[in-house]
């Protein structure tokens, strides 16, 4: 009888497990369905996209043997990056996660043909999930010998067999020409970009070039095509500890990333600026935030108050109460997608490049960012900061501890999700 007893015991708790587990499933899907279709209305309301938002002119700081050069907006980045191209005389590397089938990513696809058809060798690589909502005949090449293409995979082996060395999309935008001129930053390629978002990339020109030029080789001698050339390893021109780039790479475990984020809050004794387009932190990062406040540094992060990706954003709000309590500043870009993924400490380092402070950045996806230490650059990317402010709006503790109970459970229904956005 004993027996029995914790026998129906045992089924009437697993039904009850099951029924609250369905409820929660539930009101999450609800949650899910609710904040999209917020979104998708809020969009509506902004036809073509937001417009008008405040830049700055590209910049040039010298760097040792390196000339680095800042752009808020696209179309001074994309016409550089393509009179580089158009000037290519031996080999250009080009990778991006969004290549988009459109007026300019149709612009950059001639000039990269046309600078195989005069003999340069032409390496592009491409995300499959970024450009899964494009024309697929877009991404058919001619059968140049010199031109070599690959689109990383959709859908990675990894998801299926647990292996995380199979997983991570490629996110990086890289563009090396001839070994003299490098561009890293956020900006994918396509109009939308070009017009309507707020990023930031940086082309550097002399010695630091050689840093980019390698992480695309790695990277392209372990996924390039069967029959395409592996590219060789030439080592370093010179040493430099001023400028230095960063790869997450999940196929050999590496993410130093991450650690570069967390060292330098670390370090910092006076002021944290940083600007990401999704902002979910982890433990480690949270804490090194926290630490950095307590301390007395002063720390304002800059994110899109709505994203192009509303869950990322619902997922980064449980995070705002803890922040906001310790007397981080967080900022709400207003008037455009702000996709930059910047940070500057104290005014003497910065960071430029591809990785979010999220979890796909972090521990996911493929990503490069550069470092500077540079108090001239650091005084350019605290300029860029400050004329961003200028159209976003501060978020105050009471505002957030004022908010509806509806978005507070919202919150919690879906703060689960931030593994996966």
């Amino acid at each position: 009888m004993q027996i029995r007893h914790h026998r129906i015991l045992s089924d009437s708790t697993w039904k009850t497990l099951k029924r609250v587990g369905l409820t929660v499933a539930t009101a999450q899907t609800a949650a899910l369905i609710a904040v999209h279709a917020i979104d998708r209305v809020r969009k509506k309301r902004i036809p073509g996209g937001r417009r008008g938002f405040p830049t700055l002119d590209p910049a040039d700081t010298t760097i040792g043997g390196t000339t680095a050069r800042t752009y808020t907006e696209g179309h001074s980045l994309y016409a550089d990056m393509l009179d580089a191209i158009n000037c290519a005389e031996d080999h250009i590397y080009f990778e991006t996660f969004i290549w988009r089938s459109d007026t300019w990513g149709q612009k950059f696809k001639d000039a990269l043909i046309a600078a195989a058809r005069r003999g340069v060798n032409v390496y592009c690589v491409w995300d499959g999930f970024g450009v899964l909502n494009q024309d697929p005949k877009f991404y058919q090449f001619p059968p140049l010998p010199n031109l070599h293409t690959r689109a990383f995979p959709a859908i990675r082996s990894g998801l299926f067999t647990l292996n995380i060395r199979k997983t991570g999309q490629d996110h990086r935008k890289i563009l090396t020409v001839d070994g003299h001129t490098g561009f890293v930053g956020g900006y994918n390629i396509g109009n939308a970009f070009a017009d309507e978002w707020r990023d930031t990339h940086v082309r550097i020109t002399g010695d630091a070039v050689w840093e980019l030029e390698n992480g695309f080789s790695d990277f392209w001698n372990i996924f390039r095509p069967k029959n395409a050339p592996e590219l060789p390893d030439l080592g370093a021109r010179k040493w430099s500890s001023k400028i230095t780039a960063l790869f997450n790479l999940p196929e050999r475990l590496l993410y130093p990333i991450r650690g570069m984020y967390i060292d330098a809050m670390e370090r910092a004794t006076d002021h944290i600026l940083i600007t990401t387009a999704y902002f979910i932190p982890d433990r480690e990062i949270l804490a090194s935030l926290k630490s950095a406040a307590r301390r007395g540094v002063t720390v304002k992060v800059l994110i899109p108050e709505y994203s192009n990706h509303i869950l990322a954003d619902w997922c980064a709000r449980p995070y705002f109460g803890e922040l906001l309590r310790e007397g981080i500043e967080i900022w709400l870009y207003q008037h455009a997608m702000v996709h930059s993924k910047t940070m500057t400490v104290d005014g003497k380092w910065s960071t430029i490049g591809t990785a979010n402070l999220d979890p796909l950045s972090m521990r996911g996806n493929y990503e490069v960012n550069m470092q500077f230490h540079s108090i001239e650059l650091a005084e350019r990317m605290e300029e860029i900061f400050t004329n961003d402010l200028t159209t976003a709006r501060q978020l105050t503790i009471r505002e957030w501890e004022n908010r509806h109970m509806l978005t507070r459970i919202g919150e919690v229904l879906l703060h689960p999700f931030e593994v996966i956005v």
